[in-house]
């Protein structure tokens, strides 16, 4: 099957589903030059990522080039990325030092 799926910049660390993509599919993830052959470790509902190489409890996570939060814990390759084991870091106004 040709699964549906998108990543922008060659470091990223996850690929967008734009598709329903189901446990067990080997998913081809193409960017530029790089292919990312990734067994998916959970269903995949469209418009959520995975992991497309391996992140470690505390690295950042990069999506279209950007930091967009920290690792809670271990995040395998083909695993869903999303609240349960990601926390967002940008915007967070409770992570801001109060200047009073």
């Amino acid at each position: 099957m040709n699964y549906k799926t998108i990543m922008m910049k060659p470091l990223d660390h996850v690929a967008i589903a734009l598709m329903d993509l189901p446990q067990g599919a080997l998913v081809h993830v193409r960017c530029e030059e790089k292919v990312h052959e990734v067994e998916l470790k959970q269903d995949i509902r469209f418009g959520h990522k995975f992991a497309v190489k391996p992140i470690g409890q505390g690295g950042e996570i990069l999506k279209y080039g950007e930091v967009i939060g920290r690792a809670v814990a271990d995040i395998a390759t083909g695993e869903h990325v999303h609240v349960h084991n990601l926390e967002g870091i940008r915007g967070r106004g409770d992570k801001v030092e109060s200047r009073v």
